[in-house]
């Protein structure tokens, strides 16, 4: 080996060459490379990439930003925004980072989160987020984000001058229907209100005194109001419909007898919440109109039904009704946030964003995501156009946003006029529900869930609670919880782990009995599960064909609301059963169970 070693060794001076040689070509190959921007970052960052290192930095578009001090220091900005316009956000939020803009510091990145208006807002106030920049869909956020903030600090976290939030782009909040059925309606040749709902939703037989039995029940749909934007600017407008006003809504409006009335019977018809406006969307244009009538959402969503790409299959076109008797558009304001971790220089970069989203280019990328842009110099055209269900020249009438403290008794007095909630829980207490899992049992942090989902049910909800394993035992029916919530919740933490998996027979089960039982409520199985099935006779396939929601009445069925608990549990399976019914699967853990729990809650 040393001799072969040997012959293959060149002379010192050869060897020395070589080298230089070699160093001159990886130096000559490192200058291409930068010149051709080779060693630097990707060329579509995603919307929380860093602005990029290498390149120079821009003076952003807009008016130039008044400075109280300048560094070189990079800026990272945080933005909670609500997740109507998350297309939109993301891409130019891209845009953004990609051009290393700055204020009166270093190079500008933005990191937005889409949320809930909501469920930003409360977690805001709780300390929860920190956000320098906060867009909620709509103005009535910040009202109710200032009085809470009030409360807690005594001061306001939103500034409340002319041209201290103003709006990113617009959308306003329309019913969307199926054409037909606003035809059946009157439309377009009459103008289609929160009356005519209620008065489809109380007459007997439905669409039949419409001359359209094969319509069914009308259901309709509309979020939470507590965690949704959509949801909220609903109840608003119902109540102003009731009273008859556009603006000056009080308190006395909101308790009188006749406003509640007039909002029960349109709650009457709800075949359930959410804290989504798009799930209701893509629920309705994807299952048709057996499973919703009609449902709150924005005009973009409407546009985008019809635009023949996200919706191949529709049933029908959608349009828009902008209510006759007032709507509100939601506005997505941008607020930079009074609070003590929004530096200057979070500031400054901040209104050097802000100036970005109004400038021109973003703008027009607005409209072709469906929104309305805030640029008053755009016309608005496709897909904003009849074509696509909308109409460009509506609304005829906005409705005032309320003070804070009506808003919050519009809120509380929905609590007696929403629609009612069975809703049976299922939980699976199989032996392998005692694995340990980051310090706690799989079944005490379940446990936990339970307790939080039904601390979040009122008394005059009605809940039962099943739990299984070689056989399932209803250890509490469905009846109103009032009465029994300590009842309950002494019962779930009695519960221990043990034995198999006799899963799809238990909600087949259960479902059968909610089915079987005359009731007006929306009816619900929520239904935990560690584990595949090991005992039922049943298929998946063959539970799904008892249980599927079908007919003209879809919307109205059970919903089965499935918890892929851990990895082991049959997570296509449980995904298939909450679609067949209209209702959600999630994937549960016991760091994160509470939340899931917390999420269902918001559909009732």
């Amino acid at each position: 080996m040393r001799t072969a070693r040997n012959r293959l060794r060149m002379p010192a001076r050869n060897r020395n060459a070589v080298l230089v040689t070699c160093v001159s070509w990886v130096l000559l190959l490192l200058l291409v490379l930068s010149a051709c921007g080779g060693s630097g970052p990707s060329n579509n960052p995603s919307n929380n990439q860093p602005a990029q290192p290498n390149k120079p930095v821009q003076t952003p578009p807009g008016p130039p930003i008044q400075c109280t001090s300048h560094s070189k220091n990079p800026v990272t900005l945080t933005m909670y925004y609500s997740s109507e316009k998350q297309q939109w956000i993301s891409d130019v939020v891209t845009d953004f980072n990609s051009h290393n803009f700055a204020a009166c510091d270093g190079p500008t990145t933005v990191k937005a989160v889409p949320i809930g208006s909501g469920q930003s807002m409360q977690e805001i106030v709780d300390g929860t987020i920190q956000p320098d920049i906060w867009s909620p869909a709509g103005s009535v956020w910040l009202t109710l984000i200032n009085a809470s903030w009030r409360e807690k600090t005594g001061s306001e976290l939103v500034a409340t001058g002319a041209n201290d939030t103003p709006s990113l782009v617009t959308s306003p909040v329309v019913i969307a229907i199926w054409k037909p059925m606003a035809e059946a309606l009157g439309w377009p040749n009459k103008a289609i209100g929160w009356a005519d709902i209620a008065k489809l939703s109380t007459t007997p037989g439905g669409w039949v005194a419409y001359g359209h039995p094969e319509f069914g029940d009308f259901k309709f749909g509309h979020t939470h109001p507590d965690y949704s934007n959509s949801g909220l600017d609903s109840i608003i407008a119902m109540t102003y419909a009731a009273v008859g006003k556009v603006r000056g809504l009080t308190a006395n409006d909101v308790m009188n007898k006749a406003t509640q009335a007039f909002l029960t019977n349109v709650e009457g018809s709800v075949i359930h919440y959410g804290d989504s406006t798009g799930f209701f969307a893509d629920k309705m244009f994807s299952k048709g109109p057996s499973y919703l009538s009609a449902a709150v959402m924005y005009e973009n969503l409407v546009a985008e039904a019809n635009n023949g790409k996200n919706y191949p299959n529709l049933a029908y076109p959608v349009v828009a009704i902008y209510p006759k008797e007032g709507t509100f558009y939601s506005d997505h304001p941008f607020a930079i946030l009074q609070a003590n971790w929004v530096t200057s220089a979070k500031k400054a970069a901040s209104q050097a964003f802000r100036n970005f989203l109004l400038d021109k280019p973003q703008q027009l990328k607005a409209l072709q995501y469906g929104f309305r842009p805030s640029d008053p110099s755009i016309a608005i055209g496709a897909p904003l156009d009849s074509a696509h269900g909308v109409d460009p020249g509506q609304p005829k009438t906005l409705l005032q946003v309320p003070t804070a403290d009506v808003v919050r008794t519009i809120k509380a007095t929905w609590e007696t006029e929403r629609r009612k909630v069975d809703v049976m829980l299922i939980l699976d207490r199989s032996g392998s529900m005692s694995e340990l899992i980051g310090g706690i049992s799989k079944i005490d942090a379940a446990k936990q869930g339970l307790k939080q989902f039904v601390s979040l049910i009122v008394d005059s909800d009605n809940l039962g609670l099943t739990i299984f394993s070689d056989s399932s035992e209803v250890i509490t029916p469905i009846s109103p919880l009032g009465p029994k919530r300590q009842d309950v919740l002494a019962r779930i933490n009695n519960i221990v782990p043990g034995g198999s998996t006799l899963l799809f027979q238990t909600i087949a089960d259960q479902v059968q009995a909610l089915q079987a039982t005359p009731s007006k409520d929306i009816r619900a199985v929520v239904v935990l599960t560690d584990g595949m099935d090991n005992l039922s006779h049943l298929t998946v396939n063959q539970l799904i064909s008892q249980i599927s929601a079908s007919g003209e009445n879809a919307g109205n069925a059970v919903k089965v609301f499935t918890i892929a608990y851990g990895s082991d549990a049959d997570a296509s399976g449980l995904t298939k059963i909450a679609n067949a019914t209209g209702g959600q699967e999630y994937a549960g853990t016991p760091q994160n169970i509470q939340q899931v729990y917390v999420q269902i809650s918001e559909f009732f």
